[in-house]
């Protein structure tokens, strides 16, 4: 089942990359009028999602990789918001000093850190219980 929604997840990022740069500025970020995402950044998030949406359909050992990498990120990001926000900011901005996060979305941030621990604790323990 989460893989599935992985792979879903993946293909859409693929499919529509422009809309989910849109709905992660609209949610995350409070001005996104005032910053230009770097050139890179849109063919990256299409490439991701299909590297995303194609390891979800192997399940193997490079879907096992993307889980734990998944749970090592999530980890960071909720321990460190802060510093995930600034990294992301200098690394998706062309002018990131210009760029503010909505309030809001600072508990979001951790939220989803906790929802990525979460996932790849769940798979990697569906993975050791089905041997």
């Amino acid at each position: 089942m989460i893989r599935t929604l992985v792979g879903v997840l993946g293909a859409l990022s693929a499919l529509f990359p422009d809309e989910t740069l849109e709905l992660f500025e609209r949610l995350a970020i409070a001005n996104p009028s005032e910053g230009t995402v770097r050139g890179w950044v849109r063919p990256a998030v299409r490439s991701e999602g299909v590297l995303i949406a194609v390891i979800s359909l192997l399940n193997g050992r490079a879907y096992a990789w993307l889980m734990n990498l998944t749970g090592v990120f999530g980890a960071i990001i909720l321990l460190f918001p802060d510093l995930y926000r600034r990294f992301a900011t200098a690394f998706l901005y062309e002018r990131p000093e210009s760029m503010e996060w909505n309030e809001r979305f600072n508990s979001a941030v951790r939220a989803i850190g906790a929802l990525y621990v979460f996932l790849a604790a769940k798979t990697y323990r569906e993975r050791h219980n089905d041997t």
